[in-house]
């Protein structure tokens, strides 16, 4: 039976307040904040991208420059709201001039990424790009050869839809893509009404982390 959305809720915030001093990783002293992740802590959706961009760091939110303009776009033309889902990064801290995250990042920010998903219980994860889609699916296959493809995969000790698509910023940069991206985005209210995952924890109440927002 699963836990209460207060308990996971309260510790998701003990989780954020962890990762506001870690020190895993030689980010931390790049970095001008941590940026967690922010939404609804008991979302249905979550949404994985890469790592914080320079907009990010600053502001300590995930997805608010033109990436996040066009994910909130998306979302509203699907039914949804930004404040319906829970959106985060593999990375909690942002690489120096927006560099590809390395495997020793990634590694160190993992621990946060699966205690998150266990913690808000979603039952689709949406990966933004490669980082994240390779990450998440433990396979080599890139964005290109799998976006739009739904898979079942256990993460952070839940079994969930992994559901790859193409990364916004790719989108902004080529027309072709974004249209790709619209048509695979079409197909999550249906993997949402499915409730193809059988998740390890259960809970009906929804909560709001505001510290978070």
């Amino acid at each position: 039976m699963g836990r209460h959305a207060a308990e996971r809720r309260q510790d998701l915030v003990s989780l954020y307040r962890e990762a506001q001093g870690c020190t895993r990783c030689p980010l931390h002293a790049t970095r001008t904040q941590v940026v967690f992740g922010s939404g609804n802590a008991d979302a249905d959706l979550m949404l994985v991208g890469e790592a914080p961009g320079f907009n990010e760091d600053a502001q300590g939110v995930p997805f608010v420059g033109r990436a996040g303009k066009l994910l909130e776009e998306l979302l509203v033309d699907n039914g949804l709201r930004r404040s319906d889902v829970f959106i985060t990064n593999v990375l909690k801290s942002r690489p120096p001039a927006n560099r590809d995250p390395q495997p020793s990042e990634i590694d160190a920010c993992r621990p946060y990424l699966d205690r998150q998903v266990e913690l808000i219980e979603p039952r689709v994860i949406c990966t933004l790009g490669n980082f994240a889609t390779k990450l998440l699916s433990a396979s080599p296959r890139g964005i290109t050869q799998v976006h739009g493809e739904p898979q079942h995969r256990e993460i952070g000790s839940r079994e969930v839809v992994l559901y790859p698509l193409f990364h916004p910023a790719a989108a902004l940069r080529t027309p072709r893509v974004k249209e790709q991206l619209a048509q695979d985005f079409a197909r999550l209210p249906g993997l949402l009404a499915e409730g193809a995952a059988v998740p390890v924890q259960t809970a009906s109440a929804v909560e709001q982390l505001g510290l978070l927002d």
